[in-house]
């Protein structure tokens, strides 16, 4: 993308972006400092798209606050009350149950720091949500509070995470960072948890397989420098756990406090900076989030086009923020939040909590493997009318059986399942031998794993009926296949662990702790059948107008035939993201089939076969 720099001090910060080239906290200030706010936005923008596409997610979600009465007396809250004071109030679970409808994605809990509720009391909140609505993602508890469970109840903090899992906590909020600056934590909220507590703990739940966000409370007593330091330690933390969803800057809402923010703080353009800011330091986090409870709509809205990919929800429910003085409405409906993204120029995609579509609120979708593979088929395509939407394979099946994508190269189980409304096109993604990105890490030899757990990642569609095939037919072993999270996983409880994609290539570089085998699933089935194995075909709905399908075939080709000639070059960004060289990234990519040929439609055919020697088997 071109972009007319009336800044000429952003030029080299554009270059390093445009190679992949990590920030650096002068790039940050480089960044706040400047006047073209429209160039930064750009940038931005563009590097957003690198992640989401034309995509804007939202959730239908709930805000629970249970309780107001708190131990602390932060100077920044108004939110916070003591027992017996006008306002206090405590609710029950019956309370909180009361307020969820089964149509809710995500639950959002976090509130005060009560004096006197036991342990087995949060431990039963939890519980009770999950019972009652099984289908609604568990979000709960920042690590103030988590810190505060682990003080208070003399618990492990691992042991606090832990339970709260077991219970049925999905992810945790990003709440409690606020400024990783002792200097203003001493003079703001001194009997508070710092970054090297906050940093801790979500580091632990991590490692436990809980997938946690992060935010920043900006616009008031803060430097741009404190700001940016807070990002790269964020950025840091992610680059070691890689366990972070989405990134929330916070604008702070005075209210009654007191605070004076600095001059040039607490604006719109501050607000947009520091989207854009965000979107261009924090490199390896999937997510930013314009949270239009504390921007404004107007603001959410403009910030779509500065970096954000993500407007939280519908937020029923919200005190703390309105407390403090917050002027958004208490609640956005899910028709308004559609509006808002499409008055930006976005496709609105209503997610759970981890980020996987539920619905595509709108028409002309090209599904998008969201891979370092399939970069070929997208680099020049030209959509014309048609919109992008990145999606792994599996979540592409069910979007595609709801009607909601157009043509995409299709996982191989969901082809079969959807082939009687599915037209294919000449192209595919396929191996000729090793993949590469198809990977079993395992703590044995296959003979070993018989009767073991096998942790299945949660993006796989094909992959784990070819894992399947293996196993019974070629090793004759059974196994139980349990299916991760996507996101960060703890993988103690496995034998082995299927992973695909870019965490595949990924995690063969650097291996996981524990597990000393390393299986290509594609070499292991050439080396059996000695044929290519498909992974995804490319098809699109029959219902299309002919017009839409010429459309596409063409655009396609032209697309892909250009790409071929300079695999040496296209995706190296996308290679360097994921820690490939630019050759290993070019051997990665002229190891996969793009087009469908008779020995790819002979391999179908075998592998179709042997599924269905297996189902029979079953059933006998």
């Amino acid at each position: 993308m071109d972009v007319n720099f009336r800044d000429q001090r952003l030029i080299p910060v554009w270059e390093k972006v445009q190679k992949g080239e990590r920030l650096s906290l002068q790039d940050g200030l480089v960044m706040f400092r400047t006047g073209d706010i429209i160039s930064l936005g750009k940038m931005a923008h563009a590097a957003g798209q690198q992640k989401s596409g034309d995509v804007v997610y939202f959730a239908l979600n709930r805000k629970i606050e249970p309780t107001n009465i708190c131990i602390l007396s932060c100077r920044f809250c108004v939110f916070a009350a003591k027992r017996g004071k006008p306002g206090a109030y405590e609710m029950t679970i019956e309370d909180i149950l009361g307020r969820l409808t089964p149509h809710i994605q995500e639950i959002h809990i976090t509130g005060a720091l009560h004096p006197d509720w036991k342990w087995q009391h949060y431990l039963r909140m939890i519980s009770a949500v999950r019972q009652n609505f099984p289908n609604i993602n568990i979000k709960a508890f920042t690590a103030v509070e988590a810190d505060f469970f682990h003080k208070k109840f003399k618990l492990p903090l691992r042991e606090v995470l832990l339970q709260l899992k077991e219970a049925g906590l999905d992810t945790m909020p990003g709440g409690g960072a606020e400024v990783f600056s002792e200097r203003i934590r001493k003079l703001l909220f001194p009997q508070k948890i710092g970054a090297k507590t906050w940093l801790e703990v979500h580091k632990t739940a991590h490692r436990l397989g809980i997938p946690t966000n992060a935010t920043l409370l900006y616009g008031h007593i803060e430097t741009y420098e404190e700001r940016l330091n807070h990002m790269i330690k964020l950025r840091e933390a992610q680059d070691e756990t890689n366990g972070f969803l989405t990134f929330i800057p916070l604008a702070f809402q005075a209210g009654s406090t007191g605070i004076k923010p600095r001059p040039g703080f607490a604006s719109a353009i501050d607000d947009l900076k520091t989207i854009a800011v965000s979107r261009l330091m924090l490199d390896s986090f999937p997510h930013i989030k314009a949270y239009w409870v504390m921007l404004t709509e107007e603001i959410a809205s403009v910030a779509l086009n500065f970096g954000a990919d993500d407007m939280d929800g519908t937020v029923g429910g919200e005190r703390i923020a309105h407390d403090a003085g917050a002027t958004s409405p208490a609640a956005l409906t899910k028709d308004r939040i559609i509006r808002i993204i499409r008055e930006a120029r976005k496709i609105p995609v209503e997610r759970d909590a981890y980020y996987n579509p539920v619905n595509i609120y709108t028409e002309n979708v090209i599904g998008k493997i969201p891979y370092l593979n399939s970069i070929p088929f997208y680099e020049y395509f030209e959509k014309g009318e048609f919109n992008i939407l990145p999606v792994t394979p599996r979540q592409m099946g069910i979007l595609s059986s709801k009607g909601q994508i157009d043509a995409a190269p299709f996982s191989l189980m969901d082809y079969f399942a959807q082939e009687d409304r599915l037209e294919t096109m000449a192209y595919c993604i396929a191996a000729r031998n090793q993949v590469k990105s198809i990977l079993l890490f395992a703590r044995e030899s296959w003979a070993r794993l018989a009767g073991k757990d096998i942790g299945i990642t949660e993006e796989t569609a094909t992959s784990v009926k070819l894992l399947h095939v293996l196993l019974e037919k070629k090793y004759g072993l059974r196994t139980n296949f349990v299916r991760m999270h996507p996101g960060v996983n703890d993988y103690d409880a496995f034998a082995a662990v299927l992973l695909i994609g870019d965490e595949a290539l990924k995690r063969k570089k650097t291996g996981i702790s524990g597990f000393k085998f390393i299986f290509d699933l594609a070499k292991e089935w050439y080396a059996w059948q000695k044929l290519p194995f498909v992974f995804a075909l490319w098809a699109l709905q029959k219902s299309l107008p002919i017009a839409k399908k010429l459309y596409l075939q063409q655009a396609l080709q032209r697309s892909l035939e250009r790409a071929e000639e300079e695999l040496d070059s296209i995706g190296c960004l996308h290679g360097k993201q994921i820690g490939l060289s630019s050759l290993e990234t070019k051997e990665y990519l002229e190891g996969i089939i793009y087009r469908i040929g008779e020995r790819e439609m002979k391999a179908i055919s075998v592998f179709r076969k042997l599924l269905e020697d297996i189902e029979e088997a079953g059933k006998s």
